[in-house]
């Protein structure tokens, strides 16, 4: 794929816009890429895919400078070529005759959702979005988000918006839903599902991830129903049912 852009959109976070024939291939949104970013590292990392754009045929990726990886990434530009392997996974389903729904992010998990957003717009759907920050510094997206329906932030220093976690701001606001989705850090998706385990949902695993394809089996997570095998991430998720898994 060829870059469009790559540029820096808040502390340490960037959106990665590529043009190519693979953007026409995304079926739903929670799947991802995996880009090899140089030929100095072995393996691919994987990318939640945040909006597509099938008409110009454009994808764009969210993420966060934290290693050698994503510091290259971060240093390509436009023009440059880009090997990108995908769309991989499995997404969020589409639920029929659902008024309501909330969406809830938290830092770089924002991205997989945004996509989401747009697919339940076009489909009448109330969305509620809550997401979560470490501080003002981090935050993204929030005027994206505003665009399909109300959007509520929280950092976790108070800098901007909710003072406290996704949680306390959706406990607090005492917001509406009958069904949830999400993507963050594991310590949220547990919060969320140890509070809403008597609502429908789906959540988006994060895992370090090798082949993406289901075939190494280094990106397997535990189901809560024990007679069933370990699942792959790549390959049965990254999206699973919230009550599916133990996170």
């Amino acid at each position: 794929m060829i870059i469009i852009s790559n540029q820096e959109i808040a502390s340490d976070i960037y959106e990665l816009t590529l043009q190519g024939e693979l953007a026409c291939l995304i079926k739903e949104a929670g799947q991802f890429i995996n880009i090899l970013i140089s030929d100095k590292l072995f393996l691919r990392r994987p990318f939640s895919i945040c909006a597509v754009n099938k008409s110009q045929k454009q994808l764009a990726i969210l993420y966060q400078v934290v290693g050698e990886g994503t510091k290259i990434l971060a240093s390509k530009k436009a023009g440059d070529k880009i090997d990108v392997f995908g769309p991989l996974g499995k997404g969020f389903p589409l639920i029929d005759n659902v008024q309501e729904v909330l969406l809830v992010g938290g830092g770089i998990g924002v991205a997989p959702l945004y996509e989401l957003a747009k697919q339940l717009h076009k489909r009448n759907v109330k969305v509620n979005t809550v997401l979560g920050f470490a501080s003002k510094a981090k935050v993204v997206y929030e005027s994206e988000f505003q665009r399909y329906g109300e959007v509520y932030i929280a950092t976790i220093d108070g800098s901007y918006g909710f003072r406290g976690n996704v949680i306390e701001l959706i406990e607090t606001k005492k917001i509406s839903f009958k069904l949830i989705y999400s993507c963050g850090p594991k310590a949220m998706l547990k919060a969320l599902q140890e509070k809403y385990q008597h609502i429908k949902g789906y959540v988006s695993i994060e895992e370090r991830m090798a082949c993406g394809i289901g075939a190494c089996y280094g990106c397997s997570c535990k189901p809560k129903d024990m007679s069933l095998p370990n699942f792959r991430v790549c390959k049965d998720g990254p999206v699973f049912e919230l009550n599916e898994v133990i996170i």
